[in-house]
């Protein structure tokens, strides 16, 4: 403990602060969707979230030609709001095209 601080959390906010003002930075095309997920209704009712978020990948790599989709936890916790059994039936999401080559998908609200 000796030559700590007594502020932890100080020094974890800056870096988190210092990674979205770089993730901005690097971001390459920025684009909204509306991304709908009634497909998910096709498949068993304890499947349909989970069938949602394979959805949204589906439909982000169909779009914006990236094989690698991050999925933000706020959009992630929003399909699965309501359970397991009834995901939105349409979403609206901010893709960001990295420069690397990756989307990053946020929610929209």
């Amino acid at each position: 403990m000796a030559g700590r601080s007594g502020g932890g959390e100080s020094g974890k906010a800056e870096v988190r602060e210092s990674e979205e003002r770089k993730e901005e930075a690097e971001a390459l095309e920025e684009r909204i969707y509306t991304i709908p997920l009634r497909d998910a209704k096709k498949v068993a009712r304890w499947k349909r979230s989970k069938r949602a978020v394979e959805e949204v990948r589906k439909f982000l790599r169909r779009h914006t030609k990236a094989s690698v989709i991050v999925i933000d936890p706020a959009l992630n916790e929003k399909i699965w709001e309501r359970g397991a059994e009834k995901p939105p039936s349409k979403i609206r999401v901010r893709a960001k095209m990295l420069e690397d080559g990756v989307v990053k998908a946020e929610l929209i609200e």
